[in-house]
């Protein structure tokens, strides 16, 4: 089948997008030795550190980015990195010289990951004051270092196995918590997230390099903040229990522990005011923003009016779906936001919550829903066309990042007999879209900075 000139533009459209936020080439641009004197200069994060003042390098950390930043690391540092361990996602590696690439689960954490989580914290714990770490993040942390919490809570033992975290991911992914909200319960489950990786890298100097999955790049969300102090608590995490009416749910392990925390009898994760903070600089080096704006870039290349709507899209796919289609078709109608032929991109984080027992992701739900609005009223879309994706190539438990929506698409499923309503229902997009090729798919692309959701309304001439 030949591809549909918009489906060729949303794909160009989308990977320049892709290629503003690739983690290799973002550090090879803005980091540099100059004789002993590492130099990191990156839109107002701006730092210079004298490596002549160490005897080690260590490059640890997590995300499904890292493998290419810690490669960009190597050719700038070259033998001076002494020592690093890296945690990606299974298929997410590189070839590395001096650094170690251990693959874990993920979304779901798996016995690798907790292997992993806990030798970082080991290598962590042998840095000094004359050691200089280099911690790599990047989304998709959080699974991949799963290190449950076990400590003596003032005399009360809590051990938390893997299998009680994987429970607990499973859970908050499943009633619709958003990223955020799951990230404060993975932090006060965990013996490295929520800053205590930070705590057991002090007293050595560490700088943190950080590529932005989450809505609104706060940096304590970010793989639950590792390196960053963490303003949620043990009561943040029980009222998100609360809010979803859960506590049913939770294994009764983990569920204990929260309460003793909210008790104060487990320490509280990283502070503000903490010493090792002050030890610390956590640089953010490539946000969703950043690729809408570069997506922007390349569509009025093409030749397309730019609307840019909002980085922080949040809330039920379905939801979201309904709204973006009402902006298209009054674009469509009336030219609300510009003239035609019109890009209309934003960004951000939907949620799916789950009813049936299918397979799919945010992005697929989403451009399902999207297309159940042009079946309902096939006569205004006929200029509109949609993708949702996600930076990483993987959106959900799928291998595809996203799917369109058109009428094209429309007429396909309509021709095989698929029912778009049934396949929403049992949260089944990604079959739906298999059998009609609707799917995009990107493979691994080394970068994680949430979706891009983008609009095409009409053509160039």
């Amino acid at each position: 089948m030949t591809t549909p000139e918009p489906h060729q533009h949303l794909d160009t459209i989308f990977k320049a997008g892709l290629s503003r936020v690739d983690p290799f080439q973002m550090i090879m641009d803005h980091v540099h030795l100059t004789e002993n004197h590492l130099e990191v200069n990156l839109e107002g994060n701006n730092h210079a550190i004298d490596l002549s003042g160490y005897t080690r390098v260590f490059i640890i950390g997590a995300g499904k980015a890292t493998a290419p930043m810690a490669l960009a690391f190597e050719k700038i540092l070259g033998d001076r990195i002494t020592q690093g361990l890296i945690v990606v996602k299974y298929q997410h590696t590189t070839p590395l010289d001096r650094v170690e690439i251990l693959e874990a689960g993920h979304p779901e954490p798996d016995k690798n990951g907790v292997t992993g989580a806990a030798r970082i914290m080991e290598l962590a714990k042998k840095a000094d004051a004359q050691t200089l770490v280099i911690t790599l993040i990047s989304g998709g942390g959080s699974a991949l270092l799963p290190l449950p919490l076990c400590c003596d809570a003032q005399g009360e033992a809590v051990a938390l196995t893997l299998a009680h975290k994987q429970k607990v991911t499973r859970t908050l992914l499943e009633c619709g918590a958003d990223i955020t909200e799951i990230n404060c319960i993975r932090k006060h489950l965990s013996g490295i997230k929520g800053g205590r990786l930070l705590q057991q890298i002090f007293p050595a100097a560490n700088l943190s390099f950080i590529l932005s999955d989450v809505v609104g790049d706060d940096l304590s969300s970010i793989a639950s903040g590792p390196t960053a102090p963490d303003p949620t608590t043990f009561d943040d995490a029980l009222a998100i229990l609360d809010k979803y009416t859960i506590r049913a749910d939770i294994p009764g392990p983990a569920l204990e522990a929260l309460i003793l925390g909210s008790r104060g009898k487990i320490a509280e994760t990283l502070q503000q005011g903490d010493p090792a903070l002050g030890q610390s600089n956590n640089i953010l080096i490539g946000t969703n923003q950043l690729a809408m704006e570069a997506a922007g870039a390349k569509a009025r290349n093409l030749g397309y009016n730019v609307v840019f709507l909002t980085s922080r899209i949040t809330g039920e796919a379905k939801q979201v779906a309904k709204f973006l289609s009402g902006i298209a078709i009054d674009t469509a109608l009336s030219g609300m936001l510009a003239q035609k032929p019109v890009c209309i991109i934003s960004g951000g984080e939907p949620v799916v919550t789950l009813q049936g027992s299918g397979k799919g992701g945010r992005n697929q739900e989403m451009a399902l829903a999207f297309l159940e609005e042009i079946r309902r009223r096939p006569d205004l879309f006929d200029t509109i066309t949609f993708l949702a994706a996600s930076t990483d190539g993987n959106d959900g438990p799928t291998d595809a990042a996203g799917a369109f929506a058109s009428l094209e698409i429309l007429e396909q499923a309509a021709a095989a007999g698929l029912s778009i309503n049934a396949y929403l229902k049992n949260n089944d997009s990604y079959h739906f879209f298999e059998a009609i090729n609707g799917l995009y798919k990107t493979g691994p692309t080394n970068t994680n900075v949430c979706d891009l959701h983008i609009i095409l309304v009409g053509s160039p001439a």
